[in-house]
């Protein structure tokens, strides 16, 4: 049974877990924010779209290897304890997001730049793949009997918050860079985009001295003084067949589905909006930004509902509305950045540039480059592309193309884009609240940092980690649908939807595995 009782320093526990949780967080996530720019860096220039795939390929790297880093950490978790463990693994993520910042570019060193990227990536995802399992694990031995969701739902804003840093670090660095808009997004793009991978050095530092006066889990310092501590965690884990049982329910009946609705609420969504809508950078981060802020709070309170109710009902009710309205959301964001929706109330023009066609000098290419304002205030970036056939062999003729980007949307329309995003963002804190006190609960103590780590960085580190590259993959395959990426989460939240509702118990029996 769970003697412990909810201690004075309960808030000093979760601000000391939470604080590196985030940081660590906050190193992982800055290369998914900024993977558009760092694809121009460490990649070949010829192909922008293949350059894209292989930075988001990169990212998704740090995801695979997560479940190694779960097996390692979680071993040494449970040998050692949870306090030493996850001191590790932040001194290791921090190191691997410092090095990214100095790594020369591929115009510099070659392809031998994205291998060195590649191989901190793969550091940064053993780093988070022991982080995690160990910080709930020790919040939830700290925690009272009856309140773990709610505690350890403060551990699970910490993913979130990460983001939120993240992107306001790149925002903030940017903006800070030059007085004018078009020398600070030059001066980020080239060289100011090392800077949020730099300064995450000193968050380490600061995190490392608060952890460093952590004390070991009571209940883990219970066992080891009564000589029960696991002597083979991997095997007990593993090889035992009732445990392997809830190892594979956490996965298929949860943390698939949790990972696919994480990892599209907030990635997926940005790179859409981004790649596919053209929204500016500054509005598509913003509106991200005001979403986070609007609803991590309910991490907290689904997390403590759970504690009520069951965890059960919570993550399948998140799940369901995930799968349901996808579609319709994320169809929302093409209507509401789409020109042909709006009033042209003047063309400003900004630059014609007209060059030769290398292969017959006689054709030509020019673009038209404007700013479209309409009458709502929105500003969009047109650029109209004249490819003029002159050449002696054929007749001469215009093949014209426009497109859109840099799209500044009116306020309306603006806070229709957070109002959608603060939706995704819910989604995850459903599915996402009530999972580590979900997870903890399944296993016994002397091997619950092994077993829990595992099933959640399998389904929140690949099926999750992998949800931008795949659904990114999607839409270049079938580019006449721009929804197509939604596929692979939907399939993978409905799977995980089935088994879940009819495998995993909604018991609220917090000390049954104590």
């Amino acid at each position: 049974m769970n003697q412990t009782i909810a201690p004075k320093g309960i808030w000093k526990v979760i601000a000391a877990s939470s604080a590196g949780t985030l940081i660590e967080w906050y190193d992982f996530y800055i290369f998914g924010s900024l993977a558009p720019i760092i694809a121009t860096h460490f990649f070949p220039k010829g192909n922008p779209t293949a350059a894209l795939l292989s930075t988001l390929a990169t990212f998704a790297a740090g995801f695979i290897v997560r479940p190694f880093g779960a097996l390692v950490f979680g071993r040494l978790g449970d040998l050692i304890g949870r306090k030493y463990t996850f001191l590790l693994t932040l001194v290791l993520m921090g190191g691997s997001t410092f090095a990214i910042g100095l790594v020369p570019g591929y115009t510099t060193i070659g392809f031998a730049a994205p291998l060195i990227v590649l191989l901190l990536r793969l550091l940064q995802g053993l780093a988070l793949g022991g982080e995690y399992g160990g910080a709930a694990t020790y919040v939830a031995e700290h925690a009272p009997a009856g309140r773990r969701g709610y505690y350890t739902s403060w551990i699970q804003t910490t993913a979130t918050l990460g983001l939120f840093f993240s992107l306001g670090v790149i925002l903030i660095t940017r903006h800070l860079l030059a007085p004018d808009a078009a020398t600070s997004i030059q001066r980020f793009e080239t060289w100011g985009w090392r800077i949020p991978f730099l300064i995450s050095i000193l968050l380490v530092i600061v995190s490392i001295y608060i952890r460093l006066k952590m004390h070991e889990s009571p209940l883990f310092s219970k066992l080891k003084a009564e000589g029960k501590v696991a002597v083979n965690p991997l095997k007990e884990s593993f090889g035992h067949k009732a445990n392997l049982k809830m190892v594979l329910l956490a996965l298929f009946g949860a943390t698939m589905g949790q990972g696919v609705v994480w990892y599209t609420g907030q990635f997926y969504a940005q790179s859409f909006i981004e790649n596919v809508c053209k929204i500016d950078f500054d509005q598509s981060r913003t509106m991200l930004l005001w979403a986070i802020l609007f609803a991590t709070p309910f991490f907290v309170v689904f997390g403590g509902w759970s504690d009520k109710i069951g965890r059960k009902w919570i993550m399948m009710a998140g799940l369901l509305l995930a799968i349901t309205t996808y579609h319709s959301i994320f169809k929302q964001f093409i209507t509401l950045s789409d020109p042909a929706t709006r009033t042209c109330t003047n063309t400003e023009l900004v630059q014609v540039t007209t060059k030769a066609i290398d292969k017959n000098p006689s054709d030509s290419i020019r673009v038209v480059t404007s700013n479209i304002h309409y009458a709502d205030g929105a500003v969009f970036k047109q650029l109209k592309t004249d490819t003029l056939f002159a050449g002696a062999a054929r007749t001469a003729t215009t093949k014209t193309s426009i497109v859109y980007k840099d799209k500044k949307l009116d306020n309306a329309s603006y806070w229709k884009f957070v109002g959608w995003f603060f939706v995704l963002v819910m989604y995850v804190t459903m599915v996402y609240g009530p999972i580590a006190a979900f997870l903890v609960e399944l296993f016994p103590t002397r091997i619950r940092y092994t077993s829990m780590s595992l099933p959640y960085h399998i389904g929140n580190g690949v099926f999750g980690g992998l949800t931008p590259f795949i659904a990114t993959l999607l839409t270049t395959i079938y580019v006449n649908d721009h929804l197509s990426g939604l596929w692979y989460p939907v399939i993978v939240a409905a799977m995980c939807l089935l088994i879940g509702v009819v495998y995993i118990s909604n018991r609220i029996d917090p000390d049954v595995n104590d």
